[in-house]
């Protein structure tokens, strides 16, 4: 059965969805970026009904300034009150687990390799983990040295270069 949850963060209102089962380990799923609770095309409201079916507890929730909950989306760095929040809640709402995985993709999973041992939680599983900021819209320099060096490499670019044309076309 799938309960809709709302709980307090800082001052601000997190919304939360809890797909029950008997299972004493529970799922936390932490949404990354503005992604909402259900995920994309629904994946993980899927997901959570799934493994509820089979008797895993699982909630997923919102942080602040996403979806249905209110307040200012600070990003993955500013994410440990709302993991922490959404951890208590859960534990609340389902007193039997004594066990509790956090799962997280992109940004959410950052999230959880940070802070998941504050909030309570007792294993992590982390897909696409975000590790950098971009601090502008170019490739990493490797990447800019690796092109160029490509291109001195092919005699078109040469004939290109001869002509008065870039070697980089078609970057």
């Amino acid at each position: 059965m799938r309960r809709l949850i709302g709980f307090a963060c800082e001052g601000e209102s997190l919304a939360a969805t809890l797909d029950k089962a008997p299972g004493t380990t529970g799922l936390l799923i932490v949404s990354g970026g503005n992604e909402i609770r259900s995920g994309a095309h629904r994946g993980m409201a899927m997901l959570a009904q799934n493994l509820a079916a089979t008797g895993t507890p699982v909630f997923r929730y919102d942080r602040r300034g996403v979806g249905d909950s209110t307040g200012d989306n600070g990003g993955y760095l500013t994410a440990e009150p709302d993991l922490i929040a959404a951890a208590a809640m859960f534990r609340a709402q389902a007193p039997h687990i004594t066990r509790m995985i956090g799962f997280g993709n992109c940004d959410a999973a950052s999230t959880l390799a940070l802070f998941g041992r504050s909030a309570g939680i007792d294993r992590i599983i982390l897909a696409n983990p975000w590790v950098i900021e971009p601090t502008d819209d170019l490739p990493p320099a490797a990447a800019i040295r690796a092109r160029y060096a490509e291109r001195l490499r092919d005699p078109r670019s040469w004939y290109r270069m001869i002509r008065g044309r870039s070697i980089c076309a078609n970057w």
